[in-house]
């Protein structure tokens, strides 16, 4: 099951990958500025983010099939109206219908994974799941940027939604061979071994849920200006800045898998305050490294901090919720952690308009570490 369910969250993230190492292109072609190029990123990401919470209701009692089906073919389906939008208005309709329907694949995926196997490789097994979603964000800026240098922005969007919206129908098909019926219970009665853990208190299971969402919004808010980032402070191309974006999500290949590893062994709540505590000065680093070699580094050391935090966060949120409202709360996390950085880019993108990228990053690397420590904080005092 895992091997499928990697396969359903590459295609899945695929198409939202899309976005950002084409901005270059689409600022051109429409003639935007930051402020603006950031309300397309928000558009699709914030609705993405709201799409997760009635998603996550729906799929604890209507099953996940349908739900993940949403979340590929769905997304492909308006994604694909993107690439004949004509204004800059129309596009970000469109983006944020695509978002909404893509809110509907984490909920219900997480916990049919974590249900294929046994508790103690939990967080592995989600690490291999998260390998999908990073390899999108890895292959999209080479793809996407090579269709569009010779079909236009448009091209790259119709040309990867088609296959992608019939591999969703595909996929469904799938699930159903295999047993997965609308049954939310019949569903969850196929794993083994998979019941909750006792909580070790709400202050607790908060805290680390608000760490592992401030570490996406600030990481996710701040690598989404990457690309313009490298074309008009480092006076790079527009290559350059796709692969450089690609480097950052290669992290996902190894990180995600390696963090759901080391949670199983030394446990997540150190895993989680550690990449915390690195995610802001690694930020505040983008203003200090020079391009492109140690700019390089830095970036993978982002792509670290995001990518192995994911899977901890969900094996964490997992191990200490009810199997019937798994994907309730599993859909309150990807709510404020897909969809803050649809609120934060704005943001990025006003600080950067007005007093430059350096101020603009400073101010993120320094709200993010200044959370780490609050919630690093929290833990060492339930534990004495």
């Amino acid at each position: 099951m895992v091997p499928l369910f990697v396969l359903a969250h590459l295609s899945h993230h695929l198409l939202a990958a899309m976005l950002t190492p084409l901005m270059p292109f689409i600022r051109d072609d429409f003639a935007l500025d930051y402020t603006r190029a950031g309300g397309l990123i928000s558009a699709f990401t914030l609705a993405y983010g709201i799409g997760q919470l009635p998603a996550g209701w729906l799929a604890d009692r209507i099953g996940r099939r349908v739900l993940i089906t949403l979340g590929i073919s769905g997304t492909a389906f308006f994604c694909l109206l993107v690439g004949f939008s004509t204004s800059y208005m129309m596009m970000a309709v469109f983006l944020v219908a695509a978002g909404l329907m893509g809110g509907g694949y984490h909920p219900a995926a997480s916990p049919l994974v974590s249900a294929s196997v046994e508790p103690k490789n939990r967080g592995r097994a989600l690490g291999l799941h998260q390998i999908g979603g990073s390899a999108s964000y890895f292959l999209a800026p080479v793809i996407t940027v090579a269709i569009a240098a010779a079909l236009g922005w448009r091209g790259s969007f119709i040309g990867l939604s088609i296959p992608i919206l019939v591999l969703g129908v595909v996929f469904y098909l799938l699930l159903g061979r295999l047993g997965y019926t609308k049954n939310a219970k019949d569903e969850i009665s196929r794993s083994q071994g998979n019941t909750a853990s006792t909580s070790p208190g709400l202050r607790r299971l908060v805290a680390f849920i608000v760490l592992g969402i401030t570490i996406q919004i600030m990481v996710f808010s701040t690598i989404s200006f990457l690309p313009l980032f490298v074309v008009d402070y480092h006076k790079g191309s527009e290559s350059a800045a796709a692969a450089l974006l690609a480097l950052v999500y290669s992290a996902g290949l190894w990180a995600g898998p390696l963090g759901g590893y080391l949670s199983d062994r030394l446990g997540k709540v150190p895993v989680m305050l550690t990449m915390g505590l690195c995610a802001g000065p690694v930020i505040f680093l983008l203003n200090l490294a020079p391009f492109v070699w140690a700019l390089s580094l830095v970036l993978v050391i982002i792509g670290m901090t995001m990518f192995s935090t994911m899977p901890v966060t969900e094996a964490y949120i997992i191990a200490r919720t009810s199997q019937h409202r798994r994907s309730s709360v599993l859909g309150i996390y990807y709510f404020a952690s897909r969809g803050g950085p649809g609120l934060m880019a704005p943001v990025l993108g006003y600080l950067i308009d007005q007093f430059g990228f350096h101020t603009g990053f400073a101010v993120m690397g320094g709200s993010m570490l200044l959370v780490a420590i609050v919630c690093s904080l929290l833990f060492l005092k339930d534990k004495r």
